[in-house]
């Protein structure tokens, strides 16, 4: 842990005990800023030992949960949430929940503790993977690497380039993905050559493939689960189709279009709210996305919004096995927003970044 950490954690404990928590949240600076909440994924298997901020454990995210229904906070669907805190009429403790990408882990972990404590969430789906059923290649490759890592010796006949790579080592998983994604790119691999490849890789890394694909381990949901979500309240909103920001303006316009399309096939309403995906935002993407009719956009920095922040640049807290229940609670009551914090423009790792057909 980092000393700046250390030291951040020591101060929300402090501001803790003396009250704090509970005077700030019900202050009137708090009722003007909203806490936009931002998950990834919850643990199907092992993912969140995997990686701990991309993913969190069943376990931590019920608290979470449990936490905001019982900790006096109001939590809010988004389009709601966001209207209110341009209005200057959020209430105390106000706070919504969005989760990036569309994971199946949101359809068989998260949909069932959010309907239990009543809180209603926003989903950014990508598209692309809903359709093509498989696991996403740039996060199953760099899962499949840390899963394998005792393995990484037998990687020499598939990736050559990679062959004194130690796999036991983050350092060592991150050029293996580095690796990987030049072959695929060099190879012009499309999404039937990535899973075979992934296949391919399971194997040399001695990986049963199999249970991973059945327990649809980083894979996105598909179109039915998507509509049965959608009838029974949960909000899709964009996130591109292929998860990818493109900087020729056709071709964002082109993503955001494909996505806006297959989400309105899915959830019979039409999308307005907008993720930039890996966080990655540009200021030639705001005029672009307002002739999209996009009318908010999130992306990873860290903080909480108001009626001054750009709506095409709102902050989120991005939550993770990393932050502490201490740190989320300092968030949603808002005396952390007053703490030292490093700039995060980007929550993936190397390892984790979704690279979609």
């Amino acid at each position: 842990m980092s000393l700046l950490k250390r030291g951040k954690r020591t101060a929300l404990a402090a501001s803790k005990s003396v009250g704090l928590f509970d005077i700030v949240r019900k202050s009137a600076w708090r009722r003007r800023h909203l806490t936009i909440l931002c998950y990834h994924g919850v643990s199907l298997v092992d993912e969140h030992l995997w990686n701990s901020s991309y993913y969190m454990s069943p376990e931590s995210f019920e608290g979470r949960m449990r936490l905001l229904r019982e900790g006096g906070y109001s939590v809010l669907p988004l389009d709601e949430a966001i209207a209110k805190m341009r209005e200057g009429t959020l209430p105390e403790g106000a706070a919504t929940l969005t989760f990036d990408d569309g994971m199946y882990d949101f359809h068989a972990r998260v949909a069932p503790v959010l309907e239990r404590f009543h809180l209603p969430a926003t989903v950014y789906l990508t598209t692309f993977y809903s359709d093509y059923n498989r696991p996403v290649f740039g996060v199953f490759c760099s899962y499949l690497l840390w899963k394998g890592r005792e393995h990484g010796a037998s990687l020499r006949t598939l990736l050559p380039d990679a062959m004194s790579v130690d796999l036991n080592t983050v350092a060592g998983r991150m050029s293996a993905r580095t690796t990987i994604d030049e072959l695929a790119l060099r190879r012009g691999f499309d999404a039937q050559a990535k899973d075979a490849f992934t296949i391919q890789l399971s194997e040399a890394l001695g990986i049963d493939y199999q249970p991973l694909i059945r327990q649809r381990v980083l894979h996105v949901m598909n179109g039915d689960e998507v509509r049965e979500l959608a009838g029974r309240g949960i909000d899709f909103q964009l996130h591109t189709h292929r998860h990818r920001v493109p900087l020729d303006r056709e071709l964002f316009l082109r993503e955001l279009s494909d996505n806006s399309q297959r989400i309105i096939d899915l959830s019979r309403r039409t999308p307005v709210h907008f993720c930039y995906p890996s966080g990655v935002h540009r200021p030639e993407f705001l005029p672009w996305l307002t002739e999209s009719g996009v009318v908010s956009a999130t992306t990873c920095e860290t903080g909480l919004a108001s009626r001054d922040t750009p709506p095409l640049l709102l902050p989120r807290i991005v939550d993770g096995e990393q932050l502490s229940l201490l740190e989320f609670e300092g968030w949603l009551s808002g005396p952390a927003a007053f703490l030292p914090r490093r700039h995060r423009a980007v929550p993936h790792t190397a390892e984790t970044e979704p690279s979609v057909e």
